[in-house]
């Protein structure tokens, strides 16, 4: 499973204060921490949504050349600015980069379709209208039918969209997970080429045991195909059950990853 490093992000609190007060050395520090974790990409979100456009670039820029000089790990570039997602990939120069995100919105897939084509990026698609988030597997379906169709008008081809089927938190509404799972299932079966994503700790808000919680959704997800997580990549605990995910859905052939994980003393019961 492919492995988004999330903690990089303006929304949580300190994170938000060292990017307010350019703390290049926490910043480096955390980048590295979730590269050394064993995180395939690590996700970059400025969260500068209220500054002007060019202010928000310029933070931006910023950040992705504070994650770069602390890792080679390629970047997951995360804003709902379409300039903004612009000028970043300009700024990066990786060869491998991922964008977070965008949805059914038709002058969205259009603007940031075009953006994924030219750099023949990964692409991280929310199955979801403006309407919306839609409640059940088929209104998700009938998104993801719309996203792709526009995507490959544009260029960009199936197997580099990520339709992430969203998770909403199972205390607000206790069928979304299941509404997830069979979201990635009906994906996993129409689209094959394409790629599944989840932001993995939404499914827990809100409850006690949170760790527990996702953990438990993790195994269930990647047995309905999930193909990648945006998650916390210092939760060893999780990470081994991903070790052992990969084993049991015949993605670790020989179980060459689980053994040499537990030779690195990286498992936990």
């Amino acid at each position: 499973m492919l492995i988004i490093g999330e903690k990089i992000n303006a929304s949580i609190k300190s994170v938000g204060r060292a990017i307010s007060n350019r703390d290049q050395e926490f910043l480096a520090g955390l980048a590295r921490s979730q590269a050394e974790a064993g995180a395939d990409f690590i996700d970059v979100n400025a969260g500068v949504g209220r500054d002007s456009r060019e202010n928000a670039t310029a933070i931006m820029e910023w950040l992705i050349d504070v994650v770069r000089n602390a890792t080679d790990k390629p970047l997951c570039i995360d804003s709902d600015d379409p300039s903004v997602l612009k000028a970043a990939l300009d700024r990066y120069k990786g060869e491998k980069v991922m964008i977070n995100s965008v949805n059914a919105d038709p002058e969205r897939l259009d603007a940031i379709g075009r953006l994924t084509a030219q750099r023949h990026a990964s692409l991280v698609a929310l199955v979801t209208k403006d309407t919306g988030i839609p409640k059940t597997a088929k209104e998700r379906l009938d998104a993801a039918e719309m996203i792709i169709k526009h995507l490959e008008l544009v260029g960009v081809k199936r197997d580099q969209i990520y339709f992430d089927p969203l998770v909403l938190p199972i205390s607000v509404d206790s069928s979304q997970g299941l509404v997830t799972i069979k979201t990635i299932e009906q994906i996993k079966s129409f689209y094959p080429s394409a790629k599944t994503v989840l932001g993995l700790s939404n499914i827990s808000y809100g409850l006690p045991n949170r760790g527990m919680v996702n953990q438990s959704f993790m195994l269930m997800a990647a047995s309905a195909g999930l193909d990648a997580a945006i998650m916390n990549p210092l939760d060893t605990k999780l990470m081994g059950m991903i070790k052992v995910a990969d084993m049991l859905t015949d993605r670790d052939p020989l179980c060459k990853g689980f053994l040499r994980a537990h030779r690195k003393g990286l498992l936990s019961d």
